[in-house]
C-alpha cells in the first residue's frame, strides 16, 4: 500500500496542509520532495491521493487529486472493553484490535486492575491508531474511550443485543461459546485483569444479560485474551450468510 498519511482536519479543499509528527516523517524520515505522491485519510472513511507541492521545516502542502470512499470496515460494530494490561502490552492489544476491526475500546477499571489509564496513556493509545491505521489500511479511527468503572460499563450495555465476557474453563466450568445465530449488528466484548474479575464482577455481568465465552483451559494474558475473542467474532461477522 501507498505511503499513508492522517490529517486530523476533515479534508474538504482540493489543499491541505500536513503537520505535527505525520509531517516530520515524511519530511525527515520519508525526505519526500515536491511531486511525490502520497495517500491521506482524515478518519471519515475516505482516502485521498495528493502530491506534495510545498515543504517547509515543519509543515507540508499537498494537492488533492482524487478522493475515494473506501471501506474496510466490519459489518457490526464491535466495542472492546478491557482492564489494559501494563506497558507496551497495551500498544500491542491497540495495534492488533485496529488491525481486526474492532471500532471502539473502553479501558476498564475493575477490582484487581493492575494499570489506571490517566490522559497521558490515552493519548499514546490513539497515536499507537492512527499508526496501525495507516499500516492496515483503516479508513476510520478506533476509538479509544476514557476509562469506565466495570459497574459503569455494565450499566451502558444495556441495550446492547450481544455482550460477551470472556471466562477461564475451568474443571467445573460451564463457560459457552459465541451465539450460533448470526450476530447481530452491535457487540460488545469484556476482558478482565491479569488477577481475574471477581465473583461479584462476574456475576453482575451475567444478572445483567453478558453472556461468558471460553477461551479455553489455559491462563490467556489480558492482551490474548482480548485479540482471541475479538478475533472469534471478526470470524463469525464474516461469514457467508444463508438467507435460505
Amino acid at each position: 500500500m501507498s505511503d499513508r498519511y492522517f490529517i486530523e482536519n476533515p479534508i474538504v479543499n482540493s489543499r491541505t496542509v500536513l503537520s505535527g509528527l505525520e509531517a516530520h516523517h515524511l519530511i525527515h524520515v520519508m525526505r519526500a520532495q515536491p511531486g511525490a505522491e502520497v495517500v491521506l485519510f482524515d478518519g471519515s472513511g475516505a482516502e485521498m491521493a495528493a502530491v506534495v507541492r510545498k515543504i517547509s521545516r515543519t509543515e507540508v502542502e499537498l494537492a488533492v487529486l482524487s478522493r475515494c470512499e473506501v471501506d474496510r470496515e466490519l459489518p457490526l460494530e464491535l466495542t472492546l472493553g478491557v482492564a489494559l494490561p501494563k506497558g507496551d502490552r497495551q500498544r500491542w492489544l491497540v495495534e492488533k484490535a485496529v488491525e481486526l476491526g474492532v471500532g471502539r475500546i473502553v479501558p476498564l477499571w475493575t477490582a484487581h486492575a493492575v494499570a489506571q489509564p490517566g490522559p497521558q496513556t490515552i493519548d499514546r493509545l490513539r497515536r499507537s491508531v492512527i499508526e496501525a491505521s495507516k499500516q492496515c489500511g483503516r479508513n476510520r479511527l478506533l476509538e479509544v474511550a476514557l476509562p469506565q468503572n466495570w459497574n459503569d460499563f455494565l450499566a451502558h450495555s444495556g441495550q446492547v443485543p450481544c455482550r460477551l465476557l470472556a471466562h477461564l474453563c475451568g474443571p467445573h466450568d460451564r463457560a459457552g461459546g459465541l451465539p450460533l445465530t448470526g450476530l447481530p449488528d452491535r457487540v460488545w466484548l469484556a476482558i478482565g485483569p491479569e488477577g481475574g474479575l471477581t465473583d461479584e464482577e462476574v456475576g453482575a455481568a451475567v444478572a445483567g444479560g453478558w453472556q461468558t465465552v471460553g477461551l479455553g483451559p489455559r491462563i490467556l494474558r489480558v492482551e490474548t485474551a482480548a485479540i482471541v475473542l475479538a478475533a472469534m467474532v471478526v470470524q463469525r461477522s464474516l461469514e457467508p450468510c444463508d438467507f435460505s
